[in-house]
């Protein structure tokens, strides 16, 4: 058992070094390569939308069906709907903090900072919590290779999309005149938050059997939200210079997922 919560714990470490990562584009330039960036935010949207339904959601109601009690469709359904509203919530909660920050004239630069990192990492959490509760699902005895295999794309998924966010905090920090050794630290340390949230998602579906159908629901709905609103939407800049750059992104992104679970199923 102790081996799940080790393999939550490493692959949040592996998502929050990929923040890390993003957040060190800041030492070799200023502003990262846009087509690059699109096609990386398109591969990862495609990857979590069909994660979200082979590695969460389809075992979500396989074992609801397979307890009794609730209806299976209400499980799914509810553990749905309750992700994507804790996604949409601490969005609202992180537009609110971005917008007093521009908002504040005459602040401290370093409230501004602070504000920016805090909200970037809330944004994190949900994120953590989706990687901890697929390495959850693998229980002693029960570790095949296509469950591990669909707990390990979704926290890649998670990865690659925290490339950019790290990016988002430090090329900022730099452009303000922040060090670049003071840019990446900042940058990396929003992601810190993910192998804290991974353990504590582990632990509730290891250890509260019940809620597992639900928290695998719950971790798809956060993840769809996050691909349908930021991913997409933001991969889509520039598209009139490379029109279809993204949408290759987000295919290549869903067929490797299909092909995982096709070739491992």
């Amino acid at each position: 058992m102790n081996d799940i919560f080790v393999m939550a714990l490493v692959a949040t470490l592996g998502t929050w070094s990929v923040t890390a990562l993003g957040a060190a584009t800041v030492v070799f330039f200023r502003t990262p390569n846009g087509k690059t960036l699109n096609l990386m935010l398109g591969f990862a949207a495609g990857v979590m939308v069909a994660a979200s339904f082979w590695s969460l959601l389809q075992p979500a109601i396989e074992r609801a069906e397979s307890m009794e009690g609730t209806p299976a469709f209400l499980v799914a359904t509810g553990g749905f709907l309750c992700g994507a509203v804790f996604m949409w919530i601490s969005d609202k909660i992180v537009t609110g903090a971005r917008n007093r920050a521009d908002s504040a004239r005459g602040a401290e630069r370093l409230n501004r900072i602070i504000m920016l990192v805090l909200s970037i990492t809330l944004h994190n959490i949900p994120e953590g919590l989706a990687v901890g509760v697929a390495f959850g699902t693998l229980r002693s005895g029960d570790i095949s290779m296509e469950n591990l295999m669909g707990a390990v794309t979704v926290a890649v998924g998670i990865g690659l999309q925290n490339f950019p966010e790290g990016a988002a905090v430090s090329i900022p920090l730099r452009r303000e005149g922040y060090s670049r050794k003071k840019s990446f630290l900042l940058g990396q340390a929003s992601g810190m938050v993910e192998p804290v949230a991974g353990v504590i998602g582990a632990l509730l579906v290891v250890y509260i059997e019940a809620v597992l159908p639900f928290a695998l629901s719950f971790a798809a709905g956060a993840m769809i939200l996050v691909a349908v609103h930021e991913l997409i939407p933001e991969c889509q800049r520039n598209q009139e210079r490379e029109p279809y750059s993204a949408t290759m992104g987000i295919i290549l992104g869903f067929a490797v997922m299909m092909l995982l679970d096709v070739m491992l199923g």
